[in-house]
């Protein structure tokens, strides 16, 4: 039996753990299987596959892509290609309209009296030509002062409805599954007890998405209940989607740890991973 954690983040998007932090902290855990799904970038993939193996660890390619529609619909993917042309577009576009919402978002916090300049920034980004991501924008704020956190920050001026939200650049879910479909790769539905949308316009969102390619949902995940759980299994029974599970780690010693909750994958999703 494999324990694994197929969500996990580093600096290469708004983490704050190396790859080979990343990798260490799985080995401790024990996990046989990992993959990191940074956000936007498939940057760490080598990194990770080399510390990987070294650690006795298998490693699966991964990406978590930040699409949008009216709310979040983030978009996890696995075993893609990352040299497919549909990617690089991707990539390219990705990196491009981060960089526009950055700048729209620094507008918006202007307007409100809240002074960032896109070089502070670009100073909390760890990898140069990676996305932009709004916690570099949080974090930067809380260091001047006005906020206690980089996540109070967020919410009080970056979160859907408040004054510098900004969708600038976004993919919609649709284009993500596309994507990584085109690529090879297996699109699942991350974290969908975070999607805020009423249970009737989730399942009619994930029927979408699963007539366009979409193989998967992240039904075990660290900040779901038991009895999200249980719902998001079924909803994978129903649809013939695969299951697959992660902690979202972006940081040591927060409330999410790389290995938690415990995820054992089935042979269907090893299978489609190309691991059995």
């Amino acid at each position: 039996m494999t324990l694994a954690d197929m969500h996990i983040h580093t600096y290469y998007s708004d983490g704050k753990l190396s790859p080979a932090e990343a990798v260490e902290a799985a080995r401790r855990a024990g996990l046989g299987l990992i993959s990191i799904t940074d956000h936007d970038t498939m940057g760490a993939s080598g990194e990770v596959k080399r510390l990987a193996a070294e650690a006795g660890i298998t490693a699966v390619d991964g990406i978590e892509i930040s699409a949008y529609t009216c709310v979040k619909v983030h978009t996890l993917g696995y075993g893609l290609n990352k040299n497919c042309p549909a990617f690089r577009a991707y990539e390219r576009r990705a990196v491009e309209g981060s960089v526009e919402r950055c700048r729209d978002i620094l507008k918006k916090l202007a307007s409100r009296g809240i002074e960032l300049s896109e070089e502070e920034v670009l100073a909390e980004r760890t990898i140069e030509d990676t996305p932009v991501h709004s916690m570099f924008i949080c974090r930067a704020a809380a260091k001047k002062g006005y906020a206690k956190n980089a996540g109070e920050f967020y919410l009080s001026y970056l979160v859907g409805g408040k004054c510098a939200y900004s969708d600038v650049g976004r993919v919609t879910p649709l284009e993500a599954v596309r994507v990584i479909s085109e690529c090879g790769g297996i699109a699942s539905l991350a974290h969908p007890g975070r999607i805020l949308l009423a249970e009737e316009e989730k399942e009619k969102l994930l029927k979408t998405l699963v007539d366009n390619g979409l193989r998967g949902i992240e039904a075990v995940y660290s900040g779901h209940t038991e009895r999200e759980t249980a719902y998001y299994k079924e909803m994978a029974r129903k649809y013939n989607l695969v299951v697959t599970g992660g902690s979202d780690t972006h940081y040591a010693g927060g409330s999410r740890s790389i290995g938690t909750p415990a995820f054992c994958p089935d042979e269907e999703l090893l299978d489609a991973l190309k691991i059995l």
